[in-house]
């Protein structure tokens, strides 16, 4: 039973239930971290029909992610999120459709609840449940609303929230499901790159913001010397990190796969779920690869690992953070040279 059915004997008979989900928030590791909360939130309101309310990207995700989440709505814009150009019509119409949805719940995932609370209040829900500032009033008086863990992993804060209302946890890990067309196009992939199954590592030299990328020649030297070991160094990247990608190509000695801006997300991660390892900066393909259960060195240039890093520190290693930026190339391939030890000791 959850603290739902305290509020409202009625809540857990009323089939199926309509939740909506706020978390408009612009990265794939923002959607892969609440990953166990969608789960969690499955698993104990198997019949609801759930609706992820977010950013255009999400609607892809929303699809795979169909044992957990039945739908998505666009977010229209609201004052103090940026993500997204404020229009007071296109929201107000936003709002008068939702309210039409008769919402039982709507749990506001998003943030501290600063900017997107008065947002998420005005579905006409049931119940709301979220966070808000530590140091501000709750805005509702259900007792649904935490304040906002500011020291937790962005996973932890949200399945935290799902504690308090009695909701059962079903892990803290996270998953990406790959379907058939994942791994065809992962096929073609090999045939034409002369990839090998697990003989290869991803290099990664990418991130969403420029003061979160590790400098490009740092990547080439590490490259370099797993090229030299005898490893296949594969590039990925998006489409707008070409230059980027050529700059760490050019620095480099030896010869890479360069496959940026040429895979669907669908197709890398069928790639990285192949490869040996995965080099990255703080970005999605971070998360991708802690779903995936590859291993990999993730770098921390102008971000916090307290929020953002894997939670297996054996897996997944950790260098640098916003207050030690840019570790040296020594200090990362050390950590990678460590995992792929570890890796030949378990395969024998």
């Amino acid at each position: 039973m959850s603290v739902l059915t305290d509020v409202h004997p009625e809540f857990e008979r009323h089939s199926p239930l309509k939740i909506a989900i706020v978390r408009a928030l612009p990265g794939l590791g923002d959607f892969l971290c609440a990953v166990p909360a969608f789960r969690a939130l499955r698993a104990t309101f198997p019949g609801a029909y759930i609706t992820f309310v977010g950013l255009p990207f999400a609607r892809e995700l929303v699809q795979r992610f169909n044992p957990y989440l039945d739908d998505w709505i666009a977010f229209p814009g609201f004052p103090g999120i940026p993500e997204v150009p404020f229009s007071p019509d296109q929201t107000a119409l936003f709002l008068n459709q939702v309210q039409s949805f008769k919402f039982d719940l709507v749990l506001q995932m998003h943030g501290n609840g600063s900017c997107i609370n008065p947002f998420t209040l005005q579905f006409g829900a049931k119940f709301n449940a979220g966070f808000f500032p530590a140091e501000q009033r709750c805005p509702v008086t259900n007792g649904l609303f935490l304040p906002y863990p500011e020291q937790e992993p962005e996973i932890w804060r949200l399945l935290h929230l799902l504690e308090s209302l009695n909701i059962p946890l079903q892990g803290a890990h996270l998953e990406f499901p790959l379907r058939t067309p994942d791994w065809q196009a992962w096929a073609v992939l090999a045939e034409t790159y002369g990839l090998h199954l697990s003989n290869y590592i991803c290099i990664h030299p990418g991130a969403s913001v420029g003061d979160k990328r590790w400098l490009p020649d740092h990547f080439a030297q590490v490259a370099d010397i797993l090229a030299a070991q005898g490893w296949q160094i594969v590039l990925t990247g998006v489409e707008s990190e070409v230059k980027l990608t050529r700059t760490v190509m050019d620095a480099m000695r030896f010869p890479a796969i360069n496959l940026v801006g040429q895979t669907r997300l669908g197709t890398l991660a069928a790639l990285l779920k192949n490869a040996r390892l995965l080099v990255c900066n703080d970005t999605g393909v971070s998360h991708l690869a802690d779903a995936l259960q590859v291993n990999s060195v993730v770098i921390f240039s102008n971000s916090d690992p307290r929020r953002w890093a894997p939670l297996d520190r054996q897996k997944h290693r950790v260098v640098g953070d916003a207050q030690a930026p840019y570790p040296t190339p020594a200090v990362v391939l050390q950590e990678a040279l460590d995992l792929l030890h570890q890796e030949v000791i378990y395969a024998s």
